[in-house]
């Protein structure tokens, strides 16, 4: 299965519900479920932005949904998305729409960059 790696807390975020759009500086064809794959490097700003001690990391630790790629073109219309991806325009300009997260019970596995196949 597909797997996505992001730094805590942002896995956090999107499994628990909080996080509907994941942004990111490029594009992507692929739709469907995808496994969420903590790193094993914590954002420690947003760790405490978001008010999280410790999470696990270097863990899948959840799964999701892509249904769709919005492509911000402007500040104005990633400002209207914030309290859906909750950062700013700097993490970039496409927004992968996500839907019904679910938490599973972490396994360890080693990240890497973009979209990648996670054999279990």
């Amino acid at each position: 299965m597909k797997a996505l790696s992001l730094k805590q807390p942002f896995a956090e975020l999107i499994v628990s519900g909080r996080k509907k759009i994941e942004l990111r500086n490029w594009n992507t064809h692929f739709r469907g479920e995808f496994l969420i794959h903590a790193s094993k490097s914590p954002d420690l700003k947003s760790m405490k932005k978001f008010d999280f001690e410790t999470l696990p990391l270097g863990m899948i630790v959840g799964k999701v949904k892509l249904v769709e790629v919005k492509h911000y073109l402007s500040k104005e219309e990633h400002e209207k998305d914030k309290n859906r991806h909750l950062a700013s325009s700097d993490w970039g300009n496409y927004g992968f729409i996500l839907e019904n997260p679910e938490r599973i019970k972490p396994i360890p596995a080693k990240g890497r960059l973009g979209f990648w196949e996670f054999k279990n």
